[in-house]
């Protein structure tokens, strides 16, 4: 479950998705390591889907990218991803086709968003309100957070 049961709409979701374009045009290094394109498919239809979502973490030495289902209860991407795996992700410059993915435990998504919060402070203030998320790192709520919050973590296939 994601934390907030918002899913964007109108002018934010038109924002959220613009980045798409930017990838498609092999434009994603604009992007850098702070987004990355997940293509995947409809878990009903089979179509071809695509969404841009931001890093919460990125290890280059793997290399892995941790992203967090955080608009919606059960975003559709997340679902999608659930069914089958996604069929390619863009991180940068890099292209991993048919990668691997694991999903972390909410010990590991505690982690990765208060390292987050940390390395992004700017973002964090402005998102952690808006999607529910503790905006103290000794906030007593924060294992429950974590326990409900779904992250998936995406390298390329060994």
């Amino acid at each position: 479950m994601a934390v907030t049961d918002r899913k964007p709409r109108g002018l934010l979701r038109f924002l959220l998705r613009a980045p798409i374009h930017l990838y498609r045009a092999g434009l994603g290094f604009l992007a850098g390591h702070r987004f990355v394109y997940l293509a995947h498919r409809g878990r009903r239809t089979g179509a071809r889907r695509e969404v841009v979502v931001e890093v919460v973490h990125f290890d280059p030495a793997i290399p892995e990218v941790v992203v967090v289902a955080a608009w919606g209860k059960n975003p559709d991407w997340y679902r999608n991803i659930q069914a089958a795996p996604a069929i390619e992700v863009r991180l940068s410059s890099h292209r991993w086709r048919q990668p691997e993915h694991r999903y972390l435990d909410a010990a590991e998504v505690q982690r990765v968003l208060l390292a987050y919060s940390r390395s992004h402070p700017g973002a964090w203030k402005r998102l952690a309100p808006l999607l529910g998320f503790p905006a103290d790192p000794a906030d007593a709520r924060w294992p429950e957070v974590a326990a409900r919050t779904r992250a998936i973590a995406f390298r390329p296939r060994s």
